[in-house]
């Protein structure tokens, strides 16, 4: 199993944050570090801000060496497909073919609003993505490209330069393991995402995968998780940590209370318990695990991530 860093980039991770959050990754052998792409606060906290997803990762690709970069997941209602296609592209081309993208429906209403972008109902948003997919992949693809479609139409389109990575970057579809999201991915990505699952919910889904693959003619396409995870060397660090987080949430810093209140799905514990919860993620099929880190100053923790769970796993 591989271990990447999850950041919410939208709760007000600063470019000095993002800095020392890849340097920590590198520093520390995190193989990737992926980030949301989101212009709101998911917590309702409208005085934190949010850097752009794209705009980071391009800043990201050029003072980093070996780490991978992605979104999970990027909205397909925020940009027209042919300008996210030439945006990874470009960041490919910085990283030296480093970068990944995630590829979602789009789902905070408020963020929509406040930005102005059009949030139809969900049916409609999952006909955009499918569009998207269709051109995003046939824009990186080798020669000239057209498509007409409900939403979109690209005519005798050849992007140039294609991206550094061939056939092309790694294409992630997120969803909740539902029909239509994993037959859009067994047509269409490279893998699948889904997110706060846990590992008996992760094996079913894989089997559903499979099975839409093989619909398509497919083999199988690699299937991740992304989760939430707090650890601790032992359980006082783990309390402590767990403090950290409610203050971060609103809650006085009662970390027993917060332990007690997160969902079966997050990998919370001590980092031998995180270690075993995600050996049974393993067991069900999981081959990256996305370690959604809510308090991202805590570059102790990504020094677990590498030198603890990491190792546990090989």
């Amino acid at each position: 199993m591989r271990l990447a860093l999850m950041i919410e980039g939208q709760e007000d991770v600063t470019w000095d944050d993002w800095r020392a959050l890849a340097r920590a990754c590198e520093e520390n052998g995190v193989e990737a570090l992926f980030r949301s792409d989101h212009y709101l606060s998911v917590d309702g906290r409208g005085e934190r801000g949010s850097l752009d997803a794209w705009a980071t990762i391009a800043a990201l690709a050029a003072i980093t060496h070996t780490l991978r970069l992605g979104t999970l997941v990027s909205p397909a209602t925020f940009r027209h497909p042919s300008q996210l296609a030439k945006v990874v592209a470009t960041a490919d081309h910085i990283s030296g073919g480093r970068v990944e993208l995630g590829l979602g429906t789009g789902w905070l209403e408020a963020e929509h609003a406040a930005y102005g972008f059009p949030f139809p109902p969900l049916a409609e948003r999952m006909s955009i993505l499918e569009e998207q997919l269709r051109l995003v992949t046939g824009q990186w693809a080798d020669g000239p490209f057209s498509f007409e479609g409900r939403h979109y139409a690209a005519r005798q389109l050849d992007a140039l330069p294609k991206p550094l990575q061939r056939p092309r970057p790694n294409l992630i579809l997120g969803g909740q393991g539902g029909r239509r999201s994993l037959a859009l991915a067994a047509r269409y990505a490279d893998g699948y995402n889904t997110f706060y699952k846990t590992a008996a919910e992760c094996a079913a889904i894989r089997r559903d995968l499979d099975a839409a693959c093989r619909e398509q003619g497919r083999d199988p396409i690699p299937l991740s998780l992304m989760t939430g995870w707090l650890g601790g060397a032992d359980g006082a660090e783990l309390l402590e940590r767990a403090g950290r987080l409610a203050e971060w949430r609103g809650h006085a810093g009662d970390g027993e209370a917060l332990l007690r209140s997160l969902p079966a799905a997050w990998l919370a514990g001590t980092l031998d318990e995180v270690a075993a919860g995600l050996r049974e993620l393993s067991e069900a099929s999981v081959e990256r695990v996305m370690l959604q880190q809510l308090l991202h100053r805590d570059l102790g923790a990504i020094e677990q991530i590498g030198s603890r769970l990491a190792p546990a796993l090989a």
